[in-house]
């Protein structure tokens, strides 16, 4: 029975708590030769063929005592070795690789039992062994021979194994040198591995708390760090979680290595950013001088900046764009310098520029002439398209018929007067331009001038150079470049600067009537077809008959009056008796106007007579007996008087005014045709400026003959002569560039002007690809009664109607109708303000029908609409100018307005969006006082 006992005791010690098996067990099984109680060798005999876990003391090689709890009340402490417990001495529930202590360990005198650790000798342990030791923790097996190990056992041991206890108190053997060993203390607590391990402050056990230098006086570790081989695991993850910091350390530090490396680059780009900020200030603000105080100039870049007076940059351009950057500009030597205060810079043997300033008060302008001094260059100097929402206004009518230039995009095109759907430019030019921010450009009429627009780089460039027609003629050695520009702070006065001119000069006061005339009544063309037979007394006779019942005017003959062009004289066989048919026209209240030409066709009998007087333009390096021949309208072959010839102009004024005193004749339409019906090949008595001179000169000699319009300008004819809008295809389209033609000539300082006839000139229905003015082109058909309606609408408020169709050909009650009540508006509204507005116009320049931006230019809506426009400065006026629209957007400037339509009264600055303008309306709002009440 106690046997069983026994080994019911010993197999409750090994299933379920092997860390309080009995102390003082051999740690290597080698049978060392010990004294031992019989009951542990009968128990290990019967245990020996069960495998189990080391004890602490063996893992250890310590003695530790034996603790048994009899009862909770009454401990007992059992101290001997010999003992073997039984089951029952042991407190129940206790789990195996738990660290839980019996609980009779509360009576235990703790500090007697830790000062009876410390009286106990320590092992000493030779160098010689620590080092076994050491290969022995890293996997060589030890060998039987090792001095001090006893048994045949052959242990290996990982970093991970405790230590192996081996007692070496009683080797007192020397080492291979014969001297003493050195006696090593260690600590049966801590083991190598054990010792790196930090150490726990204190293992509480019931209601004690235990610190582990009640164990171990050698160090702070706790004794319970490996009890059991969980606290090993734990060991072991806590050996990583302490290097997991240092990995965390080294991540740090390489992501700190990798931020310096972004932070040297992100300062590398600052430092080249940096140099090539200083290296573009320095050329812009240390070499960039300042002249007449307002113009900044950089000689090296040439970069213009001209400032206001509020030194604010209103224009910057680029000079000189043909010119390289390979050469270095300096002052011009003495000899090269003028006496009017002007700059001179030179760039060696390329170019010279000039530049100069004058001041006018509120105006500042400046001058700048450019000079090649080598073949082939052309000096170019291009400026900002758009700058602060600016546009560019003027060069009259484009071949896109655009509203504004900076809307343009075209390559360099000489500027001359043309037909605007085959050359650049129209019939009306004038070298000024102006800017909406309050600059403005006027180029010299001696200038070969070349203007390109390219909306993608945002240039507007000014060019000289000479080409093979218009400008064949070379003025001075090598193309110059000369203009000026101005500025201000208000655009609508820098435009009277530009264009003012004083019209009243040597007006009579017969002219002065005229002009009032062309305002009051309308101007009437009498119908005809390609061939002149069509032309007759008896259509003469019929059409002035139908047109008396819209009101008295100018019955203008085309140039089928007489048998050629140029005869100067009437055709006897169509018109017997043109002076009585005249003479009952003056009766009826009309006034006869005839029209003339510079052209006289190889047909008439006065070209061989001009050719004898070599009164025409002859061939280009040829003798002057050889004239120079071209083609207009009717006439496939025509030489061209020379008007710079003094024999020229008294021969052609003599037979005007034979016109006059036998047939009454009033006044003349001078019908010019533009600059591109010159002779290719013309070569005058005078050389020309350019093509545009001819007809200057032409209209400035026959200003005592009496003309009542011209055909091509390029500077403001004398009053009462009126500019012609191009001549209007009968369509919609047509519609849309007679308005586009009036605002644009108005802006370029043109206030009188005539558009074309009410529902077109001609029609074509395929792209023109020769001018206009190549064929002789009949009147239109009728157009249809919407168009009709439309064109007689926008007529109504311009400075001058003129009329082919009559609207009783209609034979309609509505357009009888709207023509009946479109003519009472124009004479109770619109003539009215026409002539209040006349004085300023003669005296500034200013048009009389404008855009809506010269009257508010700091309104940014009033730059962009195009299809409005104003008459003077009290009446806005908003057409239909699309088919079958009877709604539109319209846009009323700042003030009060009265709707024309309803009478209702409208708030300015603003759109009114979905306006209703019914087909026999036109929308038109009257400016009242500002202090009207709504």
């Amino acid at each position: 029975m106690a046997h069983s006992s026994q080994t019911g005791a010993a197999q409750a010690l090994n299933g379920q708590h092997p860390e309080l098996a009995f102390a003082d067990a051999d740690a290597d099984g080698d049978g060392d030769e010990r004294d031992e109680p019989v009951a542990e060798q009968e128990q290990r005999q019967l245990l020996g063929a069960m495998p189990r876990k080391q004890s602490l003391s063996e893992r250890r090689n310590v003695e530790l005592p034996l603790l048994k709890m009899v009862n909770e009340k009454e401990p007992e402490a059992i101290m001997s070795n010999s003992a073997t417990p039984s089951p029952e001495a042991f407190a129940p529930g206790l789990r195996r690789n738990s660290i839980s202590m019996p609980s009779g360990i509360n009576a235990l005198d703790l500090e007697a039992l830790r000062l009876r650790h410390q009286m106990q000798p320590q092992d000493a342990l030779h160098e010689e062994i620590i080092a076994d030791d050491a290969t022995s923790s890293l996997g060589t097996p030890a060998t039987p021979d090792t001095p001090g190990i006893t048994g045949t056992t052959t242990t290996t041991t990982s970093a991970n194994t405790p230590d192996k206890a081996i007692n070496f108190a009683n080797d007192d053997s020397d080492d291979e040198f014969g001297n003493a060993r050195r006696p090593v203390h260690r600590d049966r607590f801590r083991s190598r591995r054990r010792a790196s391990i930090a150490p726990l402050p204190a293992l509480r056990l019931n209601s004690k708390e235990m610190l582990a230098s009640d164990f171990d006086s050698h160090s702070l570790a706790s004794n319970q760090a490996s009890i059991t081989s969980v606290n090993s695991l734990a060991s072991l993850l806590r050996e990583k979680m302490q290097a997991f910091p240092q990995l965390i350390r080294k991540k740090k530090r390489e992501t700190k290595d990798y931020k310096i490396k972004i932070f040297v680059i992100i300062m590398f780009f600052i430092i080249i950013f940096l140099i090539g900020y200083a290296y573009v200030a320095y050329h812009q603000q240390v070499l960039t001088r300042s002249y007449f105080q307002k113009i900044k100039f950089n000689s090296h870049d040439r970069i213009l900046r001209i400032l206001s007076h509020e030194d604010k940059e209103v224009i910057s351009g680029q000079l000189g764009v043909t010119l390289g950057f390979d050469t270095a500009p300096f002052h011009c030597l003495e000899e090269q310098r003028r006496t009017d205060g002007s700059v001179c810079i030179e760039w060696n043997g390329i170019a010279r520029l000039h530049m100069n300033f004058e001041d006018k008060g509120v105006f500042r302008c400046y001058t700048l002439q450019w000079q090649a001094l080598t073949p082939g260059l052309l000096p170019t100097d291009c400026y900002e398209l758009k700058r602060d929402n600016g546009l560019w206004f003027g060069g009259g009518v484009t071949k896109g018929q655009e509203w504004s230039l900076s809307y343009a995009n075209f390559d360099f095109a000489p500027y001359a007067s043309g037909d605007a759907k085959i050359h650049q430019f129209g019939n009306g030019v004038k070298r000024y331009f102006i800017n909406s921010i309050g600059v403005a450009m006027q180029v010299s009429e001696k200038t070969p001038l070349q203007l390109g627009v390219n909306r993608t780089e945002n240039r507007f460039c000014l060019r000289a150079a000479n080409d093979e027609f218009t400008f064949v003629n070379h003025l001075t050695p090598l193309p110059q470049l000369d203009y000026r520009i101005c500025t201000t702070e208000d655009m609508r006065s820098l435009h009277m600067l530009m264009t003012q001119q004083s019209l009243w000069d040597g007006l009579k006061e017969q002219e002065f009537k005229v002009l009032h005339s062309l305002l009051e009544e309308p101007v009437w063309r009498i119908p005809h077809t390609e061939l002149p037979e069509s032309l007759n007394e008896s259509a003469i006779c019929d059409y002035s008959e139908s047109a008396i019942a819209m009101g008295l005017g100018h019955i203008v003959i085309n140039e089928f009056w007489q048998e050629n062009i140029g005869d100067f004289t009437v055709d006897k066989a169509r018109f017997p008796t043109l002076k009585d048919t005249i003479d009952v026209l003056h009766r009826r209240g009309f006034k006869v106007v005839l029209t003339i030409q510079p052209f006289i066709s190889t047909d008439s009998a006065n070209f061989k007579d001009a050719v004898k007087r070599k009164l025409l333009i002859y061939e280009r390096h040829s003798e002057r007996s050889i004239p120079a021949l071209t083609r207009y309208k009717s006439s496939s072959s025509a030489g061209v008087l020379d008007i710079t010839n003094n024999a020229s102009v008294p021969w052609l004024l003599e037979k005007l005014q034979r016109l006059k005193e036998e047939y009454g004749v009033q006044s003349f339409y001078l019908d010019l045709g533009t600059g591109y019906n010159l002779p290719h090949y013309y070569q005058c008595r005078q050389t020309l400026d350019n093509p545009d001179t001819y007809a200057r000169l032409f209209t400035a000699s026959l200003e005592g003959a009496g003309l009542m319009a011209v055909s091509t300008a390029s500077v403001v004819p004398k009053p009462p002569t009126f500019l012609s809008t191009p001549p209007a295809n009968a369509t919609w389209e047509g519609l849309r560039e007679t308005l586009g033609a009036v605002l644009n000539y108005g802006v370029i300082g043109y206030p009188f002007v005539l558009p074309g006839v009410i529902g077109g000139d001609y029609l074509l229905q395929r792209p023109l690809t020769k001018m206009v003015s190549f064929y002789s082109m009949a009147q239109p058909p009728l157009p249809e009664p919407e168009l009709f309606i439309r064109w007689l609408q926008l007529a109504t408020f311009m400075p001058a109607m003129q009329f082919s169709h009559l609207p009783s050909e209609y034979r309609s009650d509505l357009v009888t109708r709207v023509a009946q009540e479109l003519k009472e508006v124009r004479q109770l509204i619109v003539i009215p303000l026409l002539k209040k507005y006349l004085n300023p116009s003669m005296n500034e320049g200013l048009p009389l029908v404008r855009p809506l931006w010269m009257m508010d230019p700091h309104d940014p809506a009033c730059l962009i609409v195009s299809d409005e426009f104003s008459v003077g400065e009290e009446l806005i006026v908003a057409p239909i100018l699309h088919a079958n629209r009877e709604e539109r957007e319209v846009y009323l400037p700042q003030g009060v307005w009265k709707d024309g339509i309803d009478g209702s009264l409208r708030k300015g600055s603003r759109w009114m969006h979905g306006y209703r303008v019914p087909k026999d309306k036109i929308a038109y709002f009257r400016k009242m006082p500002d202090n009207t009440r709504f």
